[in-house]
Formats: structure tokens, sequence, C-alpha cells
């Protein structure tokens, strides 16, 4: 088993489960224990300063609060770019971590170039991910960083698809109800 950590898994846009239909999820842990990741196209209309006001000095008064997954949807979550890596509590690629959970927020805010705030995880057990990706539910693809970021999502998914090219830019536009067709 290769780790797919640091990079994104799309949802096949046949993909059943109504908790990742059309989604994409940044691989943030992967190994034989499982994996970790974080759904990127899902805001929330909660700000994170009402959510959680000591997080919005990292990313922002206006930032939203996103919905990571449907594992542990009342925890919470931040990823953040680091200006020092070793800052993050898990690095997930490069500068590209988690804030640890018993960070200094007043010390980490200087630390801190970017974050963002996910409500919840996407969690698979040992083994879990693996069978879903042989049985074709997910397209890996390259991390993007501006995409971890991006202010609009709704079309993430499309975007990511696209970018791969071939057969999935084809998929990318394929209408979420294909029967209205």
């Amino acid at each position: 088993m290769d780790s797919l950590k640091g990079q994104v898994l799309v949802a096949e846009p046949t993909l059943p489960d109504p908790n990742f239909s059309r989604s994409v999820v940044l691989v943030a842990h992967h190994d034989s224990d499982g994996a970790l990741g974080l759904v990127l196209n899902r805001p929330s209309e909660t700000a994170v300063a009402d959510a959680v006001p000591e997080l919005a000095q990292l990313c922002g008064e206006r930032a939203l609060v996103h919905e990571g997954g449907p594992v542990a949807p009342r925890g919470v979550i931040v990823l953040a770019e680091f200006e020092q890596p070793e800052a993050a509590g898990l690095l997930v690629a490069g500068d590209l971590g988690l804030v640890g959970p018993d960070a200094d927020l007043e010390s980490l805010a200087g630390e801190v170039r970017r974050a963002r705030v996910f409500a919840g995880h996407s969690g698979w057990a040992p083994g879990q991910l693996d069978q879903e990706l042989e049985a074709e539910g997910w397209i890996v693809a390259p991390l993007a960083r501006d995409d971890i970021f991006a202010t609009v999502t709704a079309d993430l998914w499309r975007t990511v698809l696209a970018r791969k090219g071939g057969r999935y830019a084809l998929a990318a536009r394929m209408p979420t109800d294909p029967s209205l067709n």
C-alpha cells in the first residue's frame, strides 16, 4: 500500500455515499492503521468567529467553517500553512499541516500564513480506503495548494477532474443527475 498522504481524492461521479457525493478530500494521513481526510468543498454557513472565536485569529473574521466529513462533526480540525513546518501537530505535505490539539493559538498566529477550520473529518478503517480505491470509488489527484484555500469551492470537483484531463475532463462535465439530460 502506497500512502496517499498529501494527495486529494475526487469522488467518482457515481459514488453512492451522499456524504461524499462530488466531494474533493485532502488525505491528511494514510497508513496501515487507516486514513484521515478533510472534505475541501463543503463550506458551511457558519463563521469561524461565531463557532470558535479563538480560531478566527488564524483564518480571519469572515472565514467559514467547512464540513470536513461525517466523522466527529462536533470536533474541530485546523489545516494551515506554517512558516516553520515543525510547528504543525501533523505534517501533511511540505509546510501544510494540522494544528496540534495542545497548540498555543496566540503564539501560533504568527506562524500561520493561511488556515482553514473544519468541523469533523473523513475517516477510513485499516484497508478501507484501499478497498474503495480498488472498487473505483475515488480518483486520486495531486494536491493543488490553492484548491485548499479557495474562497469559492462550488466547482472544485469539476475543476480538479478537468485538470486531470482525458476521460476525467469528460466526467467533469457530467450532470449531477444524468437522467435529466
